[in-house]
This record gives structure tokens, C-alpha cells and sequence, in this order.
């Protein structure tokens, strides 16, 4: 730490993010201006295995649960020296992944870390992860025109799970994570009674099933990239390349890299940590994730692998410094991962582009009045593009099996009850509206089944008005008069048909929104 930093960055320029990670707690603090990072002032690190207590016995010990205390204690009082308070969530996060989300005793954990040092820790989900890993590659893919070009593979191996993000020509087409990590893998083979060499074979067997299922989930071409990430990955780099500017990109070739990782196999322990001068939480891990970017590398059949010294921490520091998560970029991103949910189910595409823009029409003209947030309008696009991905199955019934397929659909940037959300919102978009007696729905809390209930209305609406048979895309302003919505087009025939229509299909319209909805001929010479 450089006490002049402290001078010349003012606190309201300062961020900083604590990760409570599978092997140690790492906090990084940044200087921001004009919502970019623009240099990393401290960075430090304390060998904490939260991840070996979880994924042996399942819980955290108390043990390293002080550990972890003292660590963020530790970390607070240098936050402080910058100015920063840690309560100040504009300014400062405290995160954790896999290791804590999947203790047994997280709440006990989580309670004695706020009642210790007064601060929440928020536990990342998966789309969290996703979103968080994207925002610190894009800058870097966004300089690079071969990346913007071909198809790349952003890997991280963690402790605990491996997470993929695929891009084509810089968009995403889909995020994965696998519970497969360096720490549970060593951890799992621990205690087999064989040789040092036929655990290396048994590890390789069970990388490889997961490498496969990566292989399968991105249909790789033959101008695929991978990207990197992760300090295992960056040690490597350092040992390949030792004179790497570590603000740039590196091109580790494959063949190296496995040469490298073969000459550390037969290491114990021990002697990483002396040679290497690693802690002993990364000398259990450095090779059990060398071995997965290896033969990941080897069954894609890429030839050279790109590192970055960016982390889940960038993401989170880059989220932090443009204030907030919903810009246009990431929700064009979530557009661009739905049109591939919605592709592979062989949806009429001018359809459910045609009823998006009718229901965001919609939306953004009751947005004042219902408060609408930026997530739900994302829920009601995603709903809108796939609500007739169940025509796929069967066009009898669609509804409910597009509820179903978007259920188990991956989509970038939206967590497992976002998708649920989604998922519901296009069941209702016909037929009956929610019941009691519908499970999914009950079952969501109040909130969200007000969500639904108002985003399923607009839906419902939408859809009718691309019914006609030619499904031209006519241009359509709302407004509104008295106790109604009054929807004006310029759609010249069948007008009397669209609101019969509506008329049939307005009820949960109306019963939510207290409006009756009228469509109205925009008159001759009115600019829309």
C-alpha cells in the first residue's frame, strides 16, 4: 500500500471487493474515474480453505470460519486507511461462491460473519457469476478485432465448479457452470488408497467426461479461442512467460503448458510450495486445474490458450464503477442468449419479435405508473421471444410445454428463478389465466405472483395483436383515457377482428390494471 495513493484518490473514486473464494479471501481496491477502473491500489490475499471444510464434510468448521472473520477484519482496517467503510455497499462487496452456497451451515456461517465484523455477505448464484465474468472479459474481447471475429470460450477453473461463457462474434451465446473444480476434485481423491501416479489417471478420467459434456453444450468450429482465467492459469503464464505485462493478453502454447503441468504432477505438496513459493491451499489445487485447461484444450483441439489477469473481481469492481447491472449492452446480451433458446426450438421468429415489441410498447407506457423495473422488462422480452417454443412439442397445448422448455432452458444473465419468472409469464400468454390450483405459480411469493400476473397481461394482449394471418408488424402508441388503454395503429383492415379479439382476452388486463383496452385507427397525417 502507497500512502500518497490515498492522497491523490478521493474516497468517492474508491471501490473495493473482498471474495471469500473456495482456497483464500482476496480483496482488491480500485481507483475509478469516468466509470472506468483505472488502477488497482491494493490488492491482498489470505490461505483460507473454506472449500476443503465444505466439500469433505459438507459444512464450515469454526475454525475457518474465524479464520474468516479475522481476514475481513483484517481487510476492513486497511479499507479504512483509503477512506472506505465497509457498510457502504455503494462502495464496497463482500461476495462468496460454491463453497459457502453450498455448506450445510451457510446461514450460521453468514450470521457469524455479520455479527463479527457488522457486513453481509452476498452469496453469488450462478447467472451472478456469469454476468460478473462478463463484464471483465468484454473489455478485453471489445480491443481484440480476431475475437470480435471468431468464436471464443472464456473458462475459469475455481475451487469448486468450472464456469464457461461462449461467445460468437462477440455475442454470448451461452453460459455454463460444472461442478467440477480443482479443490473438490483433489478432495475427492484424497483418501483412495493407490498411487500417486493412478490418481493423476483416475483425475483424468473424470475431467474428461466433463470436458466432453463442455464440448457438447458449445458445438465448437474450428476458429475457437479460449480464454483463460484464474490465478491458476496466470501462474502458469508466469512460469512460461516471465516477462508477460500482465495488463495484456498471453498466448500460452498447449504444448508447453502440458509439459509444464507434467513436470509438476510428480511434485508433492511440499515441494510446490518451497520451489514455487505457492501456499500450500494452491499447491493442492495448481494441478488438479492445469490438468482440466489441458485436456479441455486437447478435446476442443486448440493449439495455444490466451490468459488474463482479470477475475471475478474486475467484473464486480467494473459493475460497481458503471452503477448499476441493467445496461443496454448486458441486456442485449440476454437477448442474444434467448434468440438462441429460441433457434434451437425452431420458433417463427417474426412472430415473437413482432408480440416483444407490441408488450414493450406496452410495458413502457404503464413503466411511470406500475414502476416497472428494468429486470422486469427483461423477464416480459425473454417470456415474449419464447412464448411459442412449445409449438415444438406440440402446437396442442404450446403454452404449457413452452413453460416447461424454458424451465430447463440456460439463459446468460438470468438466475434459475429469473428463468422460472420467464417461464411463467409465457404459460399464461393464452388460455386460462393464474389459478390457485396451478403449483408453479403458488408457489412463488407474493411479489412474484403479482409480477407474473402483470407481465402475463401484457403478453396476452401483445400476442393478439400479431394474430393476423399476413403478420405484418404495424406501428402502435399507447395512450390513455379515462379508464382505458387505447392502443393506436395503423393497421388499415381488420380492425373489428383485432378487438373482438382483445375483448375475449383482456379480462386479466383489466382485472389488473383496472383498464379497459380499446385499438383505435391512428388518423390520417398523426406522426407516430
Amino acid at each position: 500500500m502507497k500512502k500518497n495513493d490515498v492522497k491523490l484518490a478521493a474516497p468517492q473514486d474508491l471501490f473495493a471487493v473482498i471474495e471469500l473464494g473456495s482456497t483464500s479471501v482476496r480483496m482488491t481496491i480500485a481507483q475509478v474515474q469516468r466509470h472506468q477502473v483505472t488502477r488497482i491500489l491494493d490488492s491482498l490475499q489470505q490461505s483460507i480453505s473454506l472449500g476443503r471444510d465444505t466439500f469433505t464434510t459438507g459444512a464450515i468448521g469454526r475454525r475457518t470460519t474465524e479464520a474468516c472473520v479475522s481476514a475481513i477484519q483484517s481487510f476492513s482496517r486497511v479499507m479504512s486507511e483509503y477512506g472506505l467503510q465497509p457498510s457502504d455497499s455503494d462502495h464496497v462487496r463482500i461476495v462468496t461462491s460454491s463453497a459457502v452456497r453450498e455448506a450445510t451451515n451457510r446461514d450460521v456461517f453468514l450470521d457469524r460473519i455479520l455479527i463479527a465484523t457488522g457486513v453481509e455477505v452476498s452469496v453469488l448464484e450462478e447467472a451472478e457469476i456469469n454476468r460478473l465474468t462478463y463484464r471483465a472479459v468484454r473489455p478485453l474481447l471489445g480491443k481484440r478485432v480476431s475475437f470480435k471475429k471468431s468464436d471464443t470460450l472464456v473458462i475459469e477453473v475455481g475451487g469448486g465448479s468450472t464456469e464457461t461463457l461462449m461467445f460468437h462474434r462477440g455475442k454470448v451465446t451461452s453460459s455454463h457452470m460444472y461442478k467440477m473444480g480443482s479443490l473438490r476434485l483433489a478432495q475427492s481423491l484424497d483418501d483412495m488408497a493407490v498411487s500417486r501416479q493412478r490418481v493423476w489417471q483416475i483425475m483424468r478420467q473424470a475431467i474428461d467426461q466433463t470436458a466432453d459434456q463442455i464440448r457438447n453444450a458449445i458445438s465448437p468450429t474450428r476458429s475457437l479461442r479460449i480464454l483463460a482465467l484464474g490465478s491458476d492459469m496466470r501462474f502458469a503464464a508466469s512460469i512460461l512467460q516471465p516477462n508477460w505485462d500482465r495488463q495484456s493478453l498471453i498466448s500460452l502454447s498447449v504444448t508447453a503448458l502440458q509439459e509444464l503441468t507434467d513436470s509438476l504432477l510428480p511434485l508433492s505438496p511440499e515441494a510446490l510450495v518451497s520451489r514455487h513459493h505457492l501456499s500450500y491451499e494452491d499447491a493442492d489445487t495448481i494441478r488438479p486445474a492445469l490438468l482440466i485447461y489441458c485436456r479441455l484444450a486437447s478435446i476442443l483441439k486448440v493449439k495455444r490458450i490466451f490468459v488474463a489477469e482479470v477475475n471475478l473481481r474486475t467484473g464486480l469492481l467494473t459493475e460497481m464503477a458503471t452503477g448499476g447491472v441493467w445496461t443496454a449492452e448486458f441486456k442485449e446480451q440476454i437477448v442474444n442468449s434467448t434468440m438462441e433458446v429460441a433457434s434451437r426450438y425452431q420458433t417463427d421468429m417474426r412472430h415473437s419479435k413482432h408480440v416483444s415489441h407490441y408488450a414493450l410498447a406496452i410495458f413502457r407506457h404503464l413503466q411511470p405508473t406500475q414502476k416497472f423495473t428494468a429486470r422486469q422488462e427483461m423477464l416480459l422480452t425473454v417470456a415474449a421471444l419464447l412464448h411459442e417454443i412449445g409449438g415444438y412439442v406440440n402446437d396442442r397445448a404450446h403454452h404449457k410445454h413452452s413453460y416447461y422448455l424454458i424451465s430447463n432452458s440456460d439463459i446468460f444473465g438470468f438466475s434459475s428463478h429469473d428463468v422460472q419468472l420467464a417461464a411463467l409469464v409465457a404459460r399464461y400468454h393464452r388460455r386460462s389465466a393464474p389459478k390457485n390450483s396451478h403449483t408453479p405459480y403458488m408457489s412463488l411469493n407474493r411479489k412474484d405472483r403479482l409480477v407474473v400476473s402483470q407481465l402475463a397481461a401484457i403478453l396476452r394482449i401483445a400476442n393478439v395483436l400479431d394474430a393476423l394471418k399476413d403478420r405484418r408488424e404495424i406501428s402502435l402508441t399507447c395512450q390513455q383515457q379515462e379508464r382505458s388503454l387505447v392502443l393506436l395503429t395503423n393497421a388499415v383492415t381488420n380492425l373489428p377482428l383485432i378487438q373482438k379479439r382483445i375483448n375475449e382476452r383482456s379480462d386479466l388486463f383489466t382485472q389488473i390494471y383496472g383498464l379497459d383496452v380499446v385499438v383505435r385507427q391512428t388518423l390520417k397525417g398523426t406522426h407516430l
